[in-house]
């Protein structure tokens, strides 16, 4: 084979594999059929163009977590990078106002981020007057605190907590920590 032919085959080669067309996406899951993995793959993309809108942050640099309490939960992001201070107080602002709103009992965010409304989101803004939503800033992010004493309360934070780590895949415990 002539060295011009197999350049030529090296460089189609090269520009097959860095094509995205041909790239590599996550493992399929057990269980699921290609047709079922393609619809979840795609429904994460949307997932992130819509969180990267409501939020004002990009999701691929930054981390979420939904940790469930005795007393009710917390939302967590972090930026991936600690050197990254955009996405820190991009992160920041965001949690900040989210606290604010989810208080008001606007939960225009997570709506527009998953399209739809969570679940626990309308016994939520039914019991608003007895949740509280503290923000806290984190070395990374921040983070909101979701406190009541109400069990109808606590039972829809956790309900909204759990969906949103299903919906972010999150891998957190769908179960009270300590």
């Amino acid at each position: 084979m002539s060295v011009r032919i197999m350049s030529t085959a090296v460089a189609i080669f090269v520009s097959a594999v860095a094509n995205p067309v041909f790239a590599q996406h996550p493992a399929m899951p057990a269980g699921m059929t290609h047709e079922e993995h393609v619809r979840q793959m795609q429904k994460d993309a949307d997932l992130k163009q819509r969180g990267d809108a409501a939020m004002g942050f990009d999701q691929g640099k930054t981390t979420h977590h939904f940790r469930l309490t005795a007393d009710g939960g917390a939302i967590e992001v972090e930026a991936n990078d600690p050197a990254d201070g955009a996405s820190r107080e991009q992160i920041r602002g965001h949690l900040r106002a989210i606290a604010a709103a989810f208080a008001d009992g606007n939960f225009d965010a997570p709506v527009a981020t998953h399209d739809e409304v969570p679940t626990g989101v309308s016994a939520l803004q039914r019991l608003k007057a007895v949740v509280t939503y503290s923000f806290e800033e984190a070395p990374s992010g921040a983070r909101v605190r979701i406190r009541t004493s109400n069990r109808e309360a606590r039972q829809a934070i956790h309900e909204f907590l759990r969906y949103q780590i299903r919906e972010h895949r999150t891998g957190d415990p769908l179960t009270i920590g300590t």
